[in-house]
Formats: structure tokens, sequence, C-alpha cells
């Protein structure tokens, strides 16, 4: 979480907000503190507990520490090498999983893995972050995948489908280990991989069925189908060009897929993946809509600002997606205090 709250005012501070010197020291590494460090550890902690810890446990500690150096001052190196041996010890997790459970969502949960473990050896080879930034969002948006293929076993998906889908991560995969030496073509092919596989998501996943719910299985529905807009979009501008960190539309692909997609997924499942991390009970309430619909309008200010160009506007929407975060963690409290009332409540009854 220090590495989060680090990295968000790193990414204010690019932005000539005032933040604490700090942060403002960190502006360079807030894609490391975001992607490999924050989203690593908290992906391979979710896998290792599933695991029943042991060493599974080694692929957070790793990354969290990683973290942490960056933070004190430590030379980039160690980082860069903790990074590397979280992605090791979470790729050898992924292999554990596969082994007991042959499975088509577990494949391609480990490529996920192999993605992060590619995008950090990039960063210890070329010490660029920007090289490195594609393989590090692959093992999201394959970690999200994943997680959403393996949902569609509750509805009949056609075998032909199936085979696009797998399709569509090869050649991903290929799109970002051609990258680095031709990334002209290489984020092109990215980009439209990201297109293909929003679209497959928007058409397979059960989300379009539980929209029609209520409460928090409706809520989760919103986050996903609004995140796979946020996906399209990304890759659409990818398509023109805009995944290249040269380009004047970098900051709205690179945004809309990071945080209009997948942090649409984590406000969605916060709710279930913080109960089975922490223990902590979270009671669903109509408010959790406020901070989703915060961070999309916000981001809709800074894209328009990065495509208009208008840097007020996307200075705007910047600060607007801190606040939205920020909106989140308070209805995650306000969440845990609700369900906290609700167990004294009927603990009295009884």
């Amino acid at each position: 979480m220090l590495a989060f709250v680090c990295g968000v005012f790193a990414g204010l501070a690019r932005f000539g907000v005032s933040v604490p010197n700090h942060a403002l020291s960190k502006a360079a590494w807030h894609g490391v503190l975001m992607l490999p460090v924050f989203f690593g550890a908290v992906v391979s902690l979710e896998r290792a507990v599933a695991l029943g810890g042991g060493l599974h446990l080694m692929a957070p500690i790793a990354a969290a520490l990683g973290g942490a150096l960056l933070l004190a001052g430590a030379p980039p190196a160690l980082t860069q090498a903790l990074l590397l041996g979280a992605a090791t010890v979470a790729c050898a997790s992924a292999l554990s999983l596969l082994q007991r459970q042959s499975a088509l969502h577990l494949s391609v949960l480990a490529l996920g893995v192999l993605a992060w473990w590619f995008g950090d050896l990039i960063w210890l080879a070329t010490g660029s972050v920007l090289e490195a930034v594609p393989s590090w969002v692959a093992f999201l948006v394959l970690t999200i995948a994943a997680e959403r293929l393996e949902l569609t076993r509750m509805r009949p998906t056609p075998r032909r489908a199936r085979a696009v889908f797998v399709a569509v991560i090869i050649v991903m995969l290929a799109a970002i280990v051609t990258s680095p030496p031709s990334p002209e073509f290489g984020l092109r092919t990215f980009s439209a991989c990201l297109v293909a596989l929003a679209a497959w998501l928007a058409r397979y996943d059960i989300a379009r069925v539980t929209l029609r719910q209520r409460g928090l299985t409706r809520f989760i529905a919103v986050c996903l189908l609004s995140g796979y807009a946020w996906l399209a979009f990304s890759g659409a501008l990818g398509l023109a060009g805009a995944w290249r960190d040269v380009h004047p539309w970098h900051d709205a692909a690179l945004h809309a897929l990071t945080l209009g997609f997948v942090m649409s997924m984590a406000l969605g499942h916060a709710p279930i993946v913080l109960p089975a991390l922490t223990r902590i009970r979270v009671a669903y309430r109509p408010f959790l809509y406020v901070p989703l619909i915060a961070l999309h309008a916000a981001l809709a200010v800074r894209v328009a600002g990065s495509l208009v160009p208008a840097f007020a506007l996307r200075r705007a929407g910047a600060l607007g997606n801190a606040a939205a975060l920020l909106l989140f963690v308070v209805a995650m409290i306000a969440a845990a205090l609700v369900a906290k009332r609700d167990r004294r409540t009927v603990s009295h009854r009884r």
C-alpha cells in the first residue's frame, strides 16, 4: 500500500502537483511502483494464499521488498533483481498449479506471470522502464482474462470462440516479445490484440448475464463491462500508434488500460478479494458506485486532455483519478464498518 500511495503521488508530481518531497523524488519510478511492485505483489499474494502459502509467499514478499528498497533510495539494481526473483517464484507457483490441474485458464494465468517476468528482465537488461511497460501491462491483462475465462465455464462457449481466444493470447505474447527490437510493429500488433480481447470478453463474459441481477453481482458486472470498453479504447488508440512512448496520445492509451480497465477490475473484485486476503468482511452498499463513477469521469477528462491536447485537462483528470482512488479506499473502509455493524446487530438479536 505504501508503494501504491507513493506511486500515485509520483504520478501527480509529473503534472506539477505539489506532493511530499519523497514522492517527488520518486516521480521516475511511478510505473514501477504501480505495475510490477504493487500489482505484482497483490496478484502473487492472491495466488500464494490460494496455494496454501509456504514458499509461494516468497513472490509477494520479494516484490514488496523491492518496492520498499526503491522507496528507501537503494540502487534500482536491487529492486530489479528482487522483482525478477519474485516473478520467477510466481512462475514456479503457476507451473505447480498447472501440474495439479491442467486447464486453459491456468495456462493463460501462467503466461501472464511469464509476461511479468519478461518485463522485469527487460528492465534489468536495458534499464528502460518504458520498454518494460507493455510486458507488465500484458501481465495484468492476461491475469484478468484468465480469471474471466474460468467463469465462462458457467455458460456454454463455442469451441471456435475458445480457439479465437487462444490465438489472440499467442499473438499478444509474440507482440510483446518483438516490441523491444521492433516497437512500431510489435506495439500495433499488441494494440490489435487488446481490441480483439476486449470484444471477446464483452461477447462471452458472464457479466452480460449478471448485469441483470442485483447488489454486488451487478456492481461487479458494471465494473467489468465498463472496463472492457476502456480496454478496447486503449487498443484503438494503440492502432494509431499511441502505445509508442513518444506519441502524444501515449498517456491516454496507457491510462485507459491501467485505470479504466485494470482499476475497474480491482474496484469490482475488492469486496471479494479483500476478505479472502485479510479476513476483513466487506458489506456491499450502493455507495461503492461513487468511486467507480468518479474514476471513469476523471479518466474521460484526462483522455480528452491528451487528444485535444490540453495540459490543464490532463492535469485535472489526473487529480480526479487520484481523488477517485482515495474515495475507493474510504468506501471500502465504510463497507467494512457496515459489515461489522451488521454482524453486531445479528449477534444482539440472537
